[in-house]
This record gives structure tokens, C-alpha cells and sequence, in this order.
């Protein structure tokens, strides 16, 4: 949702084959660098003063999306590129074409501090040049610190991705990869396969894995060189924590921390939940609840009604800053993807599940 309460969402709104402007030959800036013939998602607009709902092509994929300060969004599920789409551009032109970019993921491993010539994907580093990387997010998230872009990329071992657009970000972006530790002597725990991510007020990022831990990512905690031949993913094993999320682990795992799963998580900045700043949040998708990590533990907010809460994700918001706990609060949908599994059977529908923690048991 953007400034002026108008909805962004991802949608496909036609066959895969993108628009001319997409592809080779165009002059578009970031088709000129990566021309994208196919495409599987786009985009809506939800505009609630004139109920309306407005289609907008992107030539990129999309999936899900976030806003940064400057009403630009970001994205995942646009394959090996990073991409965007400023808003502001778009009202002032309603040009879809002019509004859109993307740029590729592009490492600096010559040691610079600038995007120069670069190496392939499937290429081998040459000190002298760049390397371009798959890249690829799933989750995506704008760092309140700095404004740098951070996003998850799948895989085994997975990581995490931070990307400086620059001014020019078809031509200027550049990136940094750090792999979850595994089997990494040099670190003091190990994981793998990120899905969910976000960025707290402070810049460190946070990850759910699939081994079954809620990791964060402090770059600030780095000991070598964050760019140059050697930073391509194991180099900061120091920046890494990863907290073993609550339940058993599977009888005779020992190359995983629990049993539970969680898809996505969320940082709680304002304290919308109740449970203070900068929370850290994780959809407990075995175990039914919101798991919440507080000065190091975690709280276990059970759902018990409906049974089979299988969360996809979350959001906050603050109605009214002068309320106190009754005015704000955490949501999280319930998701259709296994209805079978939700308490009610077949017909039961998605719900969306509201979280508030009262400051005692006592509070109206």
C-alpha cells in the first residue's frame, strides 16, 4: 500500500511474451543491458477513492513487492535481475515503459568501488573485471539504514543479497552475496535454504531457513573485505546468528535445528505487535503460531482456533498512535493453499489473523 492507501499487487494480466520495449533491439536502458523475452506476473492497481483497478506490464517478473522512502517498489520473481518501478514517474507520466527498470546482479570483484566490464554467470572471476551473478530473490527488502535493497535467494546453501542501485541503477547497481554458513569451519553454526526476509531498523537482516532456524545478518560484523576476488558468498561467516526456532527436531536430524517449518517473517520496526521494536517474527507453519523472537527467546503466539493456521506472511499497522495496544496490530493470512488441512473441511475460506499483545492480562 503506498502513501496515497492505493494497492500494488502482483498479477498476470497476459500471455508470457512481454512487450516490444522488452526485448532485444528496444531502447530501453535496462533492455539494452538484459532484453527479457517472457515473463509469468505483473502487476495491479487498486486505487479505493475511485475503485478502480488498474493494469500495469512490467517486462520483468513479479512476486512479492515492497516499497522504499522514495515510493519506488522492488521485486522478486524477476529471475537474474534485480527490478523496480517508480511510482512517482508513473503519475506523472503513466508511461510503464519509463517508470521500470532492471539491472543485473554484478559483484565487485575487481575491487573498485564501480560497475566496470563483467564476467558471466557461468563464467569464471577474472580479478581484472566484475562477475555477474544468478541473483534471483524470493523475499525483498529496502534497508531503512541505508537504503540499500536486500533480498533471499533460494538454494543450497541460499543467501542473502545486498545491492547499492547508484544513480544510474540499470548501469550502476551493484551487489553483494552472503551465503548461510555451511560447512564452514570458520563459523559457529550452520544452515541452509532461506525463503522469507526482512530488514530491521538497525540494517541487519533477517532470514527464516529451512534447517529449521530464524537467522539474522549483520554486515556491520564483517572482518574482511565486503568486495574484490575472495567476497563471493562463505567471507563473513562472523555476520551470521542463527536462533533455533521452538518444537523437536526429526528423530536423528543432526544437520538441522527443528522440525518446524517457516515460510516467511516479518521485523515488527514500531512496535505494532506489542512486544516492542524491532521484533523479529516467524510464521510457525507446523506448529500452528506466530513465533516471536524477544531479547533473544522465543514466544510462541499458538493459534487455536481455527486449527491448521498455515501462515504466508505478515503485516502491521498503527490506526491510531494515541490508542495504546488497541490501536495497532499484527495481521497474517491464513492461508488456501491446503484447505483440506484447516479446521471446517472443504468450503472453508481464507481468513486473515490479527495479533495484539496487551501490556497485562487485565488491559480493556
Amino acid at each position: 500500500m503506498d502513501k496515497q492507501a492505493r494497492v500494488w499487487v502482483a498479477a498476470r494480466i497476459r500471455p508470457g511474451e512481454t512487450a516490444a520495449f522488452c526485448r532485444e533491439g528496444s531502447s530501453h536502458p535496462s533492455a539494452k543491458l538484459v532484453p527479457i523475452s517472457q515473463s509469468n506476473r505483473q502487476m495491479q492497481m487498486w486505487d479505493p477513492k475511485t475503485k478502480q483497478m488498474t493494469t500495469v506490464d512490467t517486462c520483468f517478473g513479479t512476486h512479492h513487492l515492497n516499497f522504499d522512502d522514495n515510493d519506488k517498489l522492488w521485486f522478486t520473481g524477476s529471475g537474474n535481475v534485480i527490478a523496480w518501478f517508480d511510482t512517482r514517474i508513473y503519475d506523472k507520466t503513466h508511461d510503464e515503459a519509463q517508470a521500470q527498470g532492471w539491472a543485473p546482479f554484478v559483484l565487485d570483484t575487481n575491487g573498485n568501488g564501480k560497475r566496470d566490464a563483467y564476467v558471466g554467470i557461468n563464467d569464471a572471476i577474472d580479478p581484472t573485471k566484475d562477475k555477474r551473478i544468478q541473483g534471483g530473490f524470493y523475499g525483498v527488502a529496502p534497508s531503512p539504514l541505508d537504503g540499500s535493497i536486500w533480498g533471499s535467494v533460494l538454494g543450497m546453501p541460499g543467501s542473502v543479497v545486498r545491492v547499492v542501485p547508484g544513480p544510474d541503477p540499470a548501469n550502476t547497481a551493484l551487489s553483494e552475496i552472503y551465503e548461510v554458513p555451511w560447512n564452514n569451519p570458520k563459523a559457529s553454526a550452520q544452515g541452509f535454504a532461506p525463503r522469507g526476509m526482512d530488514v530491521d531498523s538497525n540494517g541487519v537482516v533477517w532470514t527464516v531457513l529451512s534447517s529449521g532456524q530464524l537467522a539474522s545478518f549483520d554486515r556491520r560484523k564483517c572482518k574482511g573485505p565486503l568486495n574484490g576476488p575472495t567476497a563471493t558468498g562463505q567471507h563473513c561467516p562472523e555476520g551470521w546468528t542463527l536462533n533455533t526456532l521452538p518444537g523437536p527436531n526429526f528423530k536423528g536430524a543432526v544437520d538441522s535445528a527443528s522440525a518446524d517449518s517457516a515460510y516467511y517473517n516479518f521485523v515488527d520496526r514500531f512496535d505494532m505487535l506489542g512486544l516492542g521494536k524491532n521484533v523479529p517474527m516467524a510464521t510457525g507453519n507446523e506448529s500452528e503460531a506466530l513465533l516471536a523472537l524477544v531479547d533473544g527467546k522465543f514466544t510462541t503466539l499458538r493459534i487455536p482456533y481455527p486449527m491448521g493456521y498455515y501462515g504466508k506472511g505478515f503485516d502491521g499497522r498503527i490506526d491510531d498512535p494515541n490508542a495504546g495496544w488497541k490501536g495497532k496490530a499484527v495481521y497474517s493470512t491464513f492461508a488456501t493453499r491446503a484447505p483440506f488441512h484447516m479446521e471446517g473441511g472443504k468450503g472453508t475460506t481464507a481468513k486473515i489473523i490479527k495479533f495484539q499483545v496487551r501490556p497485562d492480562a487485565l488491559s480493556k
